[in-house]
């Protein structure tokens, strides 16, 4: 058995699962992925065995169970230091700590009307109150991050990094839901979804069987 292990949900819909999975794969260790499908009758039962939140991912480090994707973040940032899962220097990784933790808390009309859905197509749907400012405050972020800290690479803050993999899921969002994105941020969506833990998640996502509906991941 690996020392480390995550627990998820469906790829193809938990947005959290992606976050934490995607900062355990920075690392560059091997690891044992324990999947959930969600929705289920079991699956709330089933999670609470690894995560006392009840909720996904669930990150475990050999004894030790660590859940919320922020913090099994910050736990891989201090296990793997020379992995730079922050940016090294102090502003950068202040303002990369910042964005990540205000799309952990917040843009709840976008969650709760343009869901994460990797295998779909829905261009005519998710436009209700409060999605647009979401949208809008999302692109404002991104051109501020590349403009100021992304000169090195093509991420927010140069390298790929933990709030890069906290705004994955929106990437995924944008594409199903066909959100027009202006030139900086529509960059930095292709450099995410062509991103090679990015493509391995979503082909995984795409062979997936179960269909969950009106769901908010």
């Amino acid at each position: 058995m690996s020392d480390f292990s995550i627990v998820i949900g469906n790829k193809n819909y938990s947005s959290w699962s992606l976050r934490g999975w995607l900062g355990l794969k920075l690392t560059g260790i091997e690891f044992e992925e324990i999947r959930i499908p969600l929705n289920q009758t079991t699956t709330h039962d089933t999670i609470l065995r690894y995560s006392p939140s009840g909720r996904v991912p669930a990150l475990r480090h050999d004894d030790l169970w660590v859940w919320e994707s922020l913090a099994i973040a910050e736990y891989l940032a201090e296990v793997f230091p020379e992995a730079g899962l922050w940016p090294s220097d102090r502003a950068a990784r202040a303002r990369a700590r910042a964005v990540s933790a205000e799309m952990h808390a917040g843009f709840v009309p976008l969650r709760q009307h343009m869901p994460m859905d990797c295998r779909s197509h829905h261009p005519d749907r998710g436009r209700e109150p409060g999605v647009k400012e979401n949208c809008d405050r999302i692109t404002t972020i991104w051109n501020e991050c590349r403009a100021q800290f992304g000169s090195t690479g093509d991420f927010l803050f140069g390298a790929f990094s933990i709030a890069d993999a906290f705004f994955a899921p929106v990437v995924s969002r944008f594409r199903t839901y066909a959100v027009e994105l202006d030139p900086v941020s529509r960059a930095y969506a292709d450099a995410i979804w062509a991103f090679p833990a990015m493509q391995e998640w979503v082909t995984a996502a795409e062979k997936e069987a179960e269909v969950i509906e009106d769901h908010v991941l």
